[in-house]
């Protein structure tokens, strides 16, 4: 098979290793790819929101199988260009991709098949004097979203009233984020331990990764403004077996089951980000891909050929197919260009790369970019150093071990990655 990973960051170089592993497998192209991909596979010039120009390199090279990783190809309907011209893609259409890229079409889905979320309100530019009144009545601390795409930063969580006037404002008046602002959502804040869930979905059956937890915040105690995620680690420490059956039964299955009542079946990776209360699962949102960085600690662990899980999944027989993990958890840790979330440097050189020799520590590019036989930077999201141990304070002294080794100017990592799951435990073995 020859295979197409569109995309450009981690979660990219995660699925091109992670098919390249399948003995079905003879060539994988990324596009665009980075600089990790470029080591390990082959990039494409096209980019990834190019869905034009993804199809006709699919066609004419005769891809057997298209995997899409970030949101906006997909919600720029790359999975009905691929349907019509018969080309397989792993991957949502246009209107089951609203979960992700429409709040409130989300929200709806979930008010219409009963999925416990925050309260919330729906407001516009035109609707700013009732927004900034509405803030005054909530209680805090209050949660203000755009209602697009907005790469993970579209969401800010407000402590203080005048935080949340500001934002309000913000969003509706300047509109940072262009279209994705023109409508916003305030929602009451959640309180508990957040969680990411995935699965597999075929239109009809649900078959479930292993949870992981992401660490959204820049700064170490979950401080500072929302990024793409600074880590992530696998199997979440706040999920057991019960609570994981109840969120297909109460949130994968009412959802699954919803799109199929709209005529618009859900087929491709469905990720839920949830807040756990009282071991209720509350979902903060709806991803329509692999999670970046959950994608990074969760292949280094999955065991089952990930093609045939994809092929499954198109051919709605996921009902068939199993899916097993390596009972040891994997941990990631983000290195970041100094100034991300917000303007950054690029085009530094990388010192200590590349990491290779260990089957348990794997360095999954970002924002990077390889030429003359060195990486540099070129994103906000460099690197992702992913470690898998006997347990979580194993993995984190090896993932941070070999972070240690790599350096660029400005290096800007997390320090606690991992640290709740460490708490966790401690409380689970006290009691």
């Amino acid at each position: 098979m020859q295979i197409l990973v569109v995309g450009s960051g981690g979660r990219e170089h995660a699925l091109a290793w992670k098919l390249k592993q399948s003995s079905r497998v003879r060539k994988v192209f990324v596009a665009p790819g980075n600089g990790g991909t470029a080591r390990e596979c082959e990039n494409v010039a096209i980019a990834a929101n190019d869905i034009e120009g993804l199809s006709h390199f699919a066609e004419h090279q005769g891809i057997d199988l298209t995997v899409v990783g970030p949101e906006a190809p997909l919600a720029l309907g790359i999975g009905d260009l691929f349907a019509q011209k018969k080309l397989p893609l792993f991957g949502p259409r246009q209107t089951p991709s609203r979960l992700e890229s429409s709040k409130i079409f989300a929200k709806e889905i979930m008010a219409m098949q009963g999925i416990v979320t925050a309260p919330y309100e729906v407001f516009t530019a035109d609707t700013l004097h009732e927004a900034l009144a509405h803030v005054e009545t909530r209680p805090l601390p209050l949660v203000v979203k755009a209602e697009g795409l907005a790469a993970g930063k579209g969401v800010q969580v407000c402590h203080t009233r005048d935080q949340a006037l500001a934002a309000v404002s913000r969003q509706l008046k300047d509109q940072p984020f262009g279209e994705a602002s023109q409508r916003i959502i305030i929602e009451d804040c959640l309180r508990g331990p957040e969680a990411s869930f995935l699965a597999f979905v075929d239109g009809k059956h649900i078959l479930p990764m292993d949870t992981s937890e992401d660490h959204k915040r820049v700064y170490d105690g979950d401080k500072g403004p929302n990024t793409g995620g600074m880590g992530a680690y696998s199997p979440s420490a706040f999920i057991p077996q019960a609570l994981k059956e109840r969120i297909v039964r109460d949130v994968f299955t009412p959802l699954v089951q919803g799109m199929e009542i709209m005529g618009e079946p859900y087929t491709g990776m469905l990720y839920a980000g949830l807040i756990i209360h009282e071991q209720t699962p509350y979902v903060l949102e709806f991803n329509v891909r692999f999670g970046d960085p959950e994608t990074q600690p969760l292949l280094l662990r999955l065991q089952t050929d990930l093609v045939d899980l994809m092929e499954k999944t198109m051919q709605g027989r996921l009902h068939e197919q199993t899916i097993a993990f390596d009972p040891q958890p994997a941990l990631t840790v983000v290195l970041a260009s100094g100034g991300y979330p917000g303007s950054y440097a690029k085009n530094l050189p990388i010192q200590g790369l590349p990491l290779d020799g260990s089957a348990d520590v794997k360095v999954f590019h970002a924002g990077t970019r390889y030429a003359d036989g060195r990486f540099y930077t070129s994103g906000g999201r460099v690197l992702g150093v992913t470690a898998k141990a006997q347990d979580i304070a194993a993995c984190r002294k090896r993932a941070y071990a070999a972070a240690g080794g790599i350096s660029f100017k400005d290096r800007y990592m997390r320090t606690d990655i991992g640290v709740k799951a460490l708490s966790q435990k401690e409380a689970g073995d006290e009691a």
